[in-house]
């Protein structure tokens, strides 16, 4: 069964930057997770799409984030990061890495309901 962890998280000021990283175990080369991606949620508002990458390394960004954030993958270490720069008070939120496997997901989704295995959340919080 597939199991995310997240970590990376903390504290920083506006402008600064923090690496998220997720662990994620259960993604075989028989049952790959093909969706993969970083979801966020502020206190008082819904989960939003973060950032999306694909089993072919296709990367998607949300349109705050587009040019600040990005996403990769360590396949061989089998994690997911999220590089996030140029932070801003307003990407204070909890991070969740999300993963679906390639029989279920619908790659490129933004989906909250189309990931099924999520992380437990990593805090990131900005001051500005």
């Amino acid at each position: 069964q597939v199991q995310l962890v997240e970590s990376g998280g903390g504290s920083v000021q506006a402008g600064g930057s923090l690496r998220l990283s997720c662990a994620a175990s259960g993604c075989t080369y028989n049952s790959y997770c093909a969706c993969m991606g970083w979801f966020r949620q502020a206190p008082g508002k819904e989960r939003e799409g973060v950032a999306l990458i694909d089993s072919d390394g296709i990367t998607t960004y949300a349109d705050s984030m587009k040019g600040r954030f990005t996403i990769s993958k360590d396949n061989a270490k089998n994690t997911l990061n999220l590089q996030m720069n140029s932070l801003k008070a307003e990407d204070t939120a909890m991070y969740y890495c999300a993963a679906d496997l390639w029989s279920n997901c619908y790659v490129g989704s933004w989906r909250v309901a189309d990931y099924k295995y999520w992380g437990q959340g990593t805090q990131v919080t900005v001051s500005s």
